[in-house]
């Protein structure tokens, strides 16, 4: 059976290397590493007390992994802006009559959408990804003046679900 309906002969599955990020309809800049999408249903036994020993096991809730992306640190603000919606530092330290505005209830919350692409550079996957916001930022990692790396900053997102986009199928490949 073909692993791919347009592009029959095809027998290579797509790379994790070519990908893009996108929130506010617009693409998020320098985004090296996004973590995988993941759910994980909970599994709920239960026995009828007339049944053998064996227990009955049935879906319980579900759960969506929070999701992480990285980037080299640079001046774009993006991911400071949105670590600032949900706690930021400077209205925390404000006067005392403004201290509660330390979040932004307005806009904590995006949908992103993540787009793969094949090695011609034609979308070929896209997930939304609802209700995000930033449980965890990290604006610089360890430095070190021994080392040889780029500096990574870091979000993780917290989501409420994600959707694989119906209206992205596969394209037809081109040949050059």
């Amino acid at each position: 059976m073909a692993q791919f309906t347009v592009n029959a002969a095809r027998l290579d599955p797509y790379k994790n290397f070519k990908f893009r990020v996108k929130w506010d309809n617009r693409y998020v800049a320098g985004i090296s590493k996004v973590s995988a999408l993941k759910r994980t249903t909970e599994v709920v036994e239960h026995r009828d007390g007339g049944d053998h020993s064996s227990a009955r096991k049935s879906p319980g809730r579900t759960k969506y992994e929070p999701i992480t992306l990285e980037r080299g640190v640079t001046h774009d603000p993006e991911f400071e802006a949105w670590a600032n919606k949900v706690w930021n530092y400077a209205n925390a330290q404000a006067a005392p009559d403004q201290r509660d505005r330390e979040v932004s209830l307005a806009g904590f919350r995006k949908d992103l959408v993540i787009e793969v692409y094949n090695e011609a550079g034609q979308k070929v996957l896209a997930y939304q990804v609802f209700r995000c916001w930033v449980s965890e930022y990290q604006a610089l990692p360890d430095l070190d003046a021994n080392a040889n790396a780029v500096a990574i900053q870091q979000l993780k997102l917290e989501n409420e679900g994600w959707l694989r986009e119906a209206s992205v199928t596969e394209p037809g490949e081109p040949s050059f």
